[in-house]
């Protein structure tokens, strides 16, 4: 498995995502994971990517929100 950032894309600012998982899912997950030389975190920012594109949702530093005063 092959994973790229997108044309511009790049890892500067990071947010923390805790999710709640069956422990059996997480292990066949890690396990899976480490089988392709990839790590969990790669296929979950991976998926976000894609499930946001399929999605028509665009993001990136452009659009940021400003902050009203």
């Amino acid at each position: 498995m092959l994973l790229t950032y997108g044309p511009g894309e790049r890892m500067e600012e990071k947010a923390r995502l805790t999710i709640l998982i069956d422990p059996a899912k997480k292990k066949a997950f890690e396990d899976l994971c480490a089988s392709q030389d990839v790590t969990a975190s790669q296929v979950v920012r991976l998926l976000i990517r894609q499930y946001l594109e399929k999605n028509g949702v665009r993001y990136g530093p452009a659009l940021k929100k400003v902050r009203s005063r």
